[in-house]
């Protein structure tokens, strides 16, 4: 059906229509109030600031602090369009150290609500039917500060108000934002009620961690988290970040600050998680925040109404030197978070103890501070008698006669089994005699309970998928996919790499601007058996990879793109990937000999956690046992 044609004249919007269209930008809801007021609080040098809610911002918002004040001229003039005390000319857009700027918040606060705000012995009233109403009043606050309060939002625009959520909700994304104002301000206190009951109350601390752990109220301990600071040409951050313990399965507790906003770039906190790929486990994203302050005439704020995105004018400098921080910091911290676990694991066994024994005073039980073992005499960790050198290549020691077969099988192989040698034999359990310890004695198979020169016990399999082994009084579960792939991958980093010619070559598609980077890359990965060319605008094809690769080239792909921050993170992104696909998988059965080496080897590790991190093995000691069984002796 075609539409009649119609001549619609040109026409100037009239002010009131205009006010609210312009106001409509940058209030779109109560929670866009409490940002605007809590950005003017915060620039005018309060150190304390308190945000009141009721019916969930649409009735009343109320924002008091103790800063600079407002004179009566301030007053007559602040509530118009572009009018602001933070800028004057178009150049100063190019060093702003305020929040605010552009002098259009209260402008549209007073066009969608009843605006008022006091401040020393004056209160100013502004609408879109009132304009700048002012009246004199008694000292507000002693007459230190302002009080701004917005009324009846959207009241005045029906269209606009029917699309709000209920109070509940928006007092929900208020709390949200008020949070994130209070974050990178520690040296602020900061108090929201709502509806006239307190729901958060953030006192001025000089500890930045313990802000942000307040605020987001995890329930981590605060001694869980890290402070790590960096700086530049012209540019410093400090960055709060958990220890690998303390992760989350989405990236809404990674928060990025730029010159104290909060904004929404993604190449920050993809530098956060560059710089953690390898030391949390797949799938899960750590919990941090990122303050950054950069020279204000190298970043742009003004592209979007509520200054959510930025624009740099070079952030490469700053995205290394984040990413670089944090993994130099997880590098550092080494398998201190497994110990840790382990030794909270312990404080709650004790907690669970029965009252009536006193374990402590068990003479003949042993508390391991360490359990992660260490191996006397040949099996130290350097020489060429170390277990390090026997186990960690198979192919070139006296092995185990089945651990070679084991490792080429689970590289060529898809079947889920791999058989035992013909010749094992089924071990008879023995009968029991009905006399204590005389089944134990003359039943059991030297072949399972003969410690080896170093104490090493290697006990059997479990689940399918985990190793168990006994050191002293510590009985290791080793989760045989992660030991194995972290063994491949030390190994393929060793370098260099057995190679294997494809038949096929593998094509590679990046971006534009990801293209240098992976040229770059070629050479190192090279070095480690990954031979390719550049073929032009972003393609890439690979010819050559290493014997041990059975991965695909959408895998390949996707291992190299989701990293390319430099040639080293594309190596291990690749590498990683390699080993993962390489290793033996849960459900892979071993013959006896080839799990026991690979259990000794993987509690030889220098790092026991697999490469996208994580943990090789966990343990149980015989105190931990003793506690559960409530046994005392």
């Amino acid at each position: 059906m075609s539409q009649a044609k119609t001549h619609r004249p040109v026409k100037t919007l009239s002010p009131e229509v205009a006010r609210k269209i312009a106001a409509g930008e940058v209030i779109d809801r109560p929670n866009a109030i409490v940002r605007e007021l809590m950005d003017n609080a915060v620039d005018s040098g309060a150190d304390s600031i308190n945000v009141e809610i009721s019916g969930g911002g649409i009735s009343q918002i109320r924002i008091s602090d103790n800063g600079s004040g407002m004179t009566k001229e301030d007053l007559k003039n602040c509530a118009r369009p572009h009018a602001t005390s933070k800028i004057e000319q178009a150049s100063d857009l190019m060093n702003l150290s305020t929040l605010g700027f552009r002098g259009e918040a209260l402008a549209s606060i007073a066009a969608v609500s009843r605006l008022t705000i006091a401040s020393g012995t004056w209160k100013m009233s502004a609408s879109i039917t009132e304009d700048h109403l002012l009246e004199q009043i008694a000292p507000v606050q002693n007459g230190k500060g302002t009080i701004v309060t917005s009324e009846g939002l959207f009241e005045n625009f029906p269209a606009r108000r029917v699309f709000l959520k209920r109070p509940a909700s928006e007092n929900l994304m208020c709390r949200e934002t008020f949070v994130e104002k209070a974050l990178p301000r520690p040296d602020i206190s900061f108090r929201l009620t709502v509806d006239g009951q307190l729901r958060l109350n953030l006192p001025q601390t000089e500890n930045i961690i313990e802000r942000f752990c307040d605020a987001l109220e995890l329930k981590e301990s605060p001694q869980l988290f890290s402070l790590l600071k960096q700086s530049g040409s012209n540019w410093s951050f400090e960055l709060v970040i958990g220890d690998p313990s303390v992760y989350r399965n989405d990236r809404k507790n990674i928060f990025v600050y730029v010159n104290g906003r909060r904004v929404q770039e993604y190449s920050l906190l993809q530098a956060i998680e560059y710089g953690c790929q390898g030391f949390f486990p797949n799938g899960t994203h750590p919990v941090a925040a990122v303050f950054v302050r950069m020279d204000p005439s190298q970043v742009d704020f003004n592209i979007h109404p509520a200054k959510k995105e930025v624009r740099f004018k070079d952030s490469a400098e700053l995205h290394h030197g984040i990413s670089s921080t944090v993994t130099d910091h997880f590098r550092a911290l080494g398998i201190k978070s497994s110990r840790d676990e382990e030794n909270l694991q312990k404080q709650l066994l004790q907690e669970e103890r029965v009252s009536g024994f006193n374990f402590d005073s068990v003479p003949d039980i042993k508390i391991k501070e360490e359990p992660r073992p260490t191996f006397a005499g040949s099996f130290g960790t350097s020489g060429t008698g170390s277990l390090r050198s026997k186990f960690f290549d198979y192919e070139k020691t006296p092995q185990p006669k089945n651990l070679s077969s084991l490792v080429e099988s689970a590289l060529s192989s898809e079947r889920p089994v791999i058989s035992a040698p013909e010749n094992t034999q089924k071990i008879e359990q023995p009968e029991y005699t009905g006399q204590a310890g005389q089944a134990g004695q003359t039943g059991q198979s030297e072949q399972f309970n003969k410690k080896d020169s170093d104490g090493f016990i290697f006990l059997g399999t479990a689940l399918d998928c985990f190793l168990l082994a006994q050191v002293d009084d510590t009985i290791y579960f080793i989760d045989q996919h992660a030991a194995h792939e972290r063994i491949l991958f030390d190994n393929l980093m060793a370098g260099p790499a057995e190679t294997q010619s494809l038949l096929i070559p593998f094509e590679i598609q990046t971006e534009k601007e990801d293209e240098q980077r992976l040229i770059e890359s070629l050479p190192l990965l090279k070095q480690h058996g990954f031979e390719g060319k550049s073929l032009g605008d972003g393609r890439f094809e690979f010819y050559t990879v290493p014997s041990r690769c059975t991965s695909t080239q959408q895998e390949l792909e996707e291992a190299i793109i989701k990293n390319m921050e430099s040639p080293e993170k594309i190596l291990y992104s690749v590498l990683a990937m390699t080993a993962c696909k390489a290793a033996i998988k849960d459900g892979n059965i071993l013959d006896r000999d080839a799990a026991s080496s690979l259990a000794k080897k993987a509690l030889t590790l220098t790092d026991p956690h697999c490469p996208h991190g994580r943990p090789v093995w966990t343990v149980l000691t015989k105190e931990q046992l003793f506690a559960r069984v409530r046994r005392t002796r």
